[in-house]
């Protein structure tokens, strides 16, 4: 598989941008109920998610102080997972916090690589 390692840093810039999308995404939903409704009344906490989800998602996915929101995302997804997911059960497919878990240590793996190409600061 040598021939792919040509390709690492198009792939870690595709997986910048596509999971900041991807939380981009879920702080639409909670703060203007797009693309779908959120399904929880906000309280302060939850819009505060939904503000930072908004903006470090935009920022990773543009790659502009990415390496800052990234840290700030991983460590709103680590404070999602224990308050919500990780005290019903040690096991993230049992306490349903895989998602929270996943980005957690994909923003904490953005947050030391840095933007990579295709972003507006490469550094």
């Amino acid at each position: 598989m040598q021939f792919l390692n040509k390709f690492s840093d198009q792939s870690y810039a595709a997986f910048r941008i596509v999971v900041g999308f991807l939380f981009l995404c879920h702080g639409t939903q909670k703060l203007f109920g797009f693309p779908i409704e959120f399904p929880y009344p906000l309280n302060p906490m939850s819009t505060a998610a939904g503000v930072i989800e908004l903006a470090a998602g935009a920022l990773i996915m543009i790659g502009f102080y990415s390496r800052f929101a990234a840290f700030l995302a991983s460590g709103t997804m680590a404070v999602a997972y224990w308050m919500v997911h990780g005290l019903n059960s040690p096991f993230p497919i049992a306490n349903g916090g895989e998602i929270s878990a996943f980005y957690c240590f994909a923003f904490l793996y953005i947050a030391t690589k840095g933007p990579g190409i295709w972003s507006l600061n490469t550094k």
